[in-house]
């Protein structure tokens, strides 16, 4: 599956009171129709999108879905197939942020009326990259609650987890064939001295959380009391034990120059560069989960000599061809974003205005180098793949496949897979 997404951060700074809107700042509402046949146009048949969660989701059961009909209708015509990001760093004014208790509960909701709205939707990343949602709003105080303890990061990460799962049950009772992409950073912590082994191992157990409590494996002993001793009940802990949906996702790992990190002896950290890459720690995350594996996310910025990102985007792929002829089964490869973005330099902590060039397009929508190799890699090995594994093909539904026989048979496989799994013994992970 070569993809690519509509940037549709939607976090808040300064306490709240200003929203960053990436759609907004890339010019994506005013030119959504230009942006799909773009993504035609270099081949791509997946697309990771959604709705702009604080003007789609008013309240609670209350929505405002022009621009969804819209623009899903336009995909739907199209033949791009989307993966639906439905929360992406913000919640609306009115749920505050991810220190309300009640966002789990209301975001199933919300998810649900989606998938009713839009059924012939299958792919979906209900809230994308957890961890990183979690660290930078209650951890790193970048954005939304703007907190800075353990016990708000464990708050943020229960309620924005929970949420995760209750929205897959939500969309898996009306779209039983449902797969969701749980497309999450993939980070290494590496000890710059003797001193820092601690630290780091600390940060490298805290880094597969969100994952562990989505996908119901039991954390290790020193996490378990990490997490109870910063206000995670043994109920709510026994609540994502209890929920394995894992046999549903694909787990989709981001990567990018700046996910490894230098951990110094105080436990403070920097940016360490590319050290292991993408193929190492993919192989670790694997280990881990033993699922299908998507690329789903990676940039660079184009530099001056117009061929940084080009070598980014060729370094890249090298390496998810080299997990995969290493046994890991991949399954998607996706540069992010379609088009450049706006103020990510700040991790969206100000509103400067300030271009990245880090698209397929710029915000003129002209081709940038990168984009064009794209075009060349997917034209290259889109019907080569294929052939290497057929057992490698995920079970999709086309969208012009959609109210058709293939898919009625497909939801009725998978209904009566979920009623075999719901009767079967348990299984539980180590």
């Amino acid at each position: 599956m070569f993809a690519t997404g509509i940037e549709n951060s939607v976090p808040t700074i300064d306490g709240g009171r200003t929203r960053i809107d990436e759609m907004e700042s890339c010019g994506h509402y005013r030119r959504w129709q230009e942006d799909f046949a773009l993504v035609q146009d270099m081949g791509i048949g997946y697309l990771r999108f959604g709705p702009p969660i604080h003007t789609t989701w008013l309240g609670p059961r209350r929505f405002d879905w022009e621009f969804a009909d819209l623009t899903f209708a336009d995909l739907k015509r199209r033949n791009i197939v989307p993966i639906v990001d439905l929360c992406h760093f913000g919640v609306p004014d009115w749920i505050g942020n991810f220190q309300n208790p009640d966002f789990p509960d209301l975001f199933a909701e919300y998810a649900g009326a989606f998938a009713a709205r839009f059924p012939w939707v299958q792919l979906y990343t209900p809230v994308n990259e957890m961890y990183v949602c979690a660290t930078f709003s209650a951890r790193y105080g970048w954005w939304n609650e703007q907190m800075t303890s353990d016990r708000s990061f464990v708050t943020a990460l229960k309620h924005i987890v929970k949420a995760n799962v209750l929205a897959m049950r939500a969309i898996l009772a009306l779209r039983p064939d449902a797969i969701f992409v749980q497309s999450e950073s993939s980070e290494y912590f590496h000890a710059e001295s003797p001193a820092a082994i601690r630290p780091a191992e600390i940060m490298n157990s805290q880094r597969f959380l969100s994952l562990d409590l989505n996908y119901g494996r039991r954390v290790d002993s020193e996490m378990y009391e990490y997490l109870l001793g910063n206000g995670m009940t043994r109920e709510e802990y026994h609540f994502f034990l209890d929920n394995r949906l894992k046999q549903h996702c694909i787990m989709g790992n981001d990567y990018y120059v700046t996910n490894e990190h230098r951990v110094a002896a105080d436990g403070s950290t920097r940016a360490s560069g590319e050290i292991f890459g993408y193929s190492e720690i993919t192989r670790q995350y694997h280990a881990r989960y033993r699922l299908p594996v998507m690329h789903t996310e990676t940039n660079l910025v184009q530099g001056p000599l117009g061929t940084e990102a080009v070598d980014w985007l060729w370094k890249q792929w090298a390496n998810v061809l080299r997990v995969r002829n290493d046994g890991v089964p991949v399954v998607g490869f996706t540069w992010y974003s379609l088009t450049d973005q706006v103020d990510w330099d700040s991790a969206l902590r100000e509103r400067n205005g300030t271009v990245n060039p880090l698209g397929l397009y710029d915000l003129d929508r002209a081709i940038r180098p990168v984009g064009e190799a794209f075009r060349r890699l997917i034209a290259q090995w889109r019907d080569v793949l294929p052939t290497q594994s057929l057992c490698l093909t995920v079970p999709i539904v086309m969208p012009d496949e959609a109210d058709g026989r293939h898919e009625a048979a497909q939801r009725h496989r998978a209904e009566s897979m979920m009623s075999s799994a719901a009767t079967g013994p348990a299984v539980q992970e180590g």
